[in-house]
């Protein structure tokens, strides 16, 4: 339906609207005008009247009112429309199927284990085969455990009851268990594998090692410190009674520091202490009481490591040979002699060096060690002749340096052929007599410039030796005897009984 203003303000016609009336029907009041189809108080009174504009947009219409839209709302409704509906739910797409494994990893598990089992068997059977004999492991330093007997030595002695009296025995009360386990877990395969995973496992859960070995800077591997409750009290006992038994005999004692007392810049942020100063001043005070000599390395040491040296393999817990020339010259200077200078030595490096610490850690992505060997071009070899004996074993060199074990992981026995019982160096260019060192493995790089004074260089290793030692100065008098061990396994050490008899 059309409106239009009243162009001439003037009143309208009486008009009747059944919708505002109720059904009936009424002319307008005179006050009233028309204004959009309904009558309204005349707002326009004493104005002129504005002429009426006809609407000539767009409609939109329900069922029952008709409204005039405007552009606004058109463009808002356009807008609105091009928007996704977010009340209507999404198209359903098909789902995707989950892969059903089934019993596929216990399968794969039962694989491992049998393909694992089935390597074991055949590593036992080739020990079996091999007669028995003891493996060693070249990366962990140590002889392998041998499998378990279930029968005594000397059951071929014995009758077929007694002998399954002795099975029962040791299958029932445990100990054939205890050492099957200790053999399984030696010859289990790709065993290095599961250590060195296990250590750095170890070592990334936040732990500052593994195994007895702590995880330090610059590359070193260096042993946690031996616990208080120690031998050393009892060692000392020892070599005061050594001492009273070989009377007037010259005896001078040096103990090498552990490397994490002296190395304690490279040792992780939390660490156990290392009771070095307190263990070295009891010795000290120990034995000069009972008048045995006594060289203390803790100052010249601390002071050639702060100086660059490095006194100690990274990898292994020995001193390197630079260390065991620093403390051959301070016992030069105990014992009123005087050390070969540096200048006449040749040194000749050997790479690859994978230690102790090394082996016993597991961290295998740890770089090696160089070794160096101080060779003094004078001692030649009809100067020099080295005798070993083990048991009895004997065999002789004329070189204090065995070099084919250049081509083994473990380099540090290329001095003086590592541990034996007896070990006997003479150097016919020495000025000195006899000097009978009571040692561990620490004396091996320290032989050498030992013998640069002494025409005879005695050392006997207690672990593996049962001579009477006291017996063994009275005959070979010696101008001096030395104990020479690193304080570790000094503390450590239960075979210094034996010196006497």
């Amino acid at each position: 339906m059309k409106h239009y203003a009243d162009e001439k303000n003037s009143k309208s016609e009486p008009r009747y609207s059944a919708k505002s009336t109720g059904g009936k029907r009424y002319a307008a009041p005179e006050n009233k005008t028309r204004y959009e189809g309904r009558y309204t108080r005349d707002r326009f009174e004493n104005k002129p009247s504005e002429p009426r504009v006809k609407y000539s947009g767009p409609r939109v219409s329900d069922e029952t009112k008709i409204y005039p839209v405007k552009k606004a709302d058109v463009a808002k409704l356009e807008k609105s429309a091009k928007r996704p509906r977010t009340d209507v739910p999404a198209t359903p797409t098909a789902p995707v199927p989950k892969m059903k494994l089934g019993y596929a990893p216990a399968f794969l598990f039962a694989g491992f284990i049998l393909v694992m089992m089935g390597w074991f068997i055949f590593n036992t059977a080739s020990y079996f085969a091999n007669g028995t004999e003891k493996e060693f492991s070249p990366s962990e330093k140590r002889i392998l455990a041998d499998f378990p007997k279930v029968l005594s030595d000397d059951s071929d002695s014995k009758s077929f009851s007694e002998n399954l009296a002795d099975g029962y025995k040791t299958i029932a009360g445990g100990d054939f268990g205890k050492g099957f386990e200790t053999f399984f877990a030696d010859h289990f395969p790709v065993r290095n594998l599961w250590v060195g995973t296990n250590a750095y496992a170890t070592l990334y859960e936040g732990n500052n090692g593994a195994n007895g070995v702590y995880y330090c800077g610059d590359g070193y591997l260096i042993n946690k410190p031996v616990p208080e409750d120690n031998k050393i009290s009892d060692n000392l006992e020892m070599l005061t009674d050594f001492k009273s038994e070989i009377g007037s005999t010259p005896m001078t004692a040096m103990f090498v520091p552990s490397t994490g007392y002296i190395v304690s810049d490279k040792l992780p942020l939390i660490h156990n202490t290392y009771n070095d100063d307190k263990y070295l001043d009891k010795i000290n005070s120990t034995l000069n009481s009972a008048g045995v000599g006594t060289v203390d390395l803790r100052d010249s040491f601390k002071t050639a490591h702060n100086n660059g040296d490095q006194l100690y393999y990274k990898t292994d817990h020995h001193w390197t040979t630079r260390g065991a020339y620093v403390a051959y010259r301070q016992l030069c200077n105990k014992l009123g002699i005087e050390a070969t200078p540096e200048s006449e030595f040749n040194i000749e490096k050997y790479e690859n060096f994978y230690g102790t610490t090394y082996s016993k850690g597991g961290f295998w992505f740890n770089q090696p060690d160089t070794v160096e060997v101080w060779n003094n071009p004078k001692n030649t070899e009809d100067k020099i002749n080295v005798l070993i004996r083990d048991g009895n074993k004997e065999k002789s060199r004329n070189s204090m340096f065995f070099y084919e074990h250049d081509k083994d992981d473990d380099k540090y026995p290329i001095f003086i052929d590592g541990n034996h019982a007896y070990t006997e160096i003479t150097n016919k260019n020495a000025k000195n007599g006899t000097i009978i060192v009571v040692k561990d493995s620490f004396s091996h790089c320290m032989a050498p410039f030992l013998a640069e004074n002494y025409k005879k260089v005695i050392l006997v290793d207690m672990r593996y030796n049962s001579l009477d030692i006291t017996a063994l100065a009275q005959r070979e008098k010696p101008e001096q005897v030395l104990v020479l061990y690193g304080i570790d396994n000094f503390a450590e050490d239960t075979d210094l009984g034996h010196l006497w008899g």
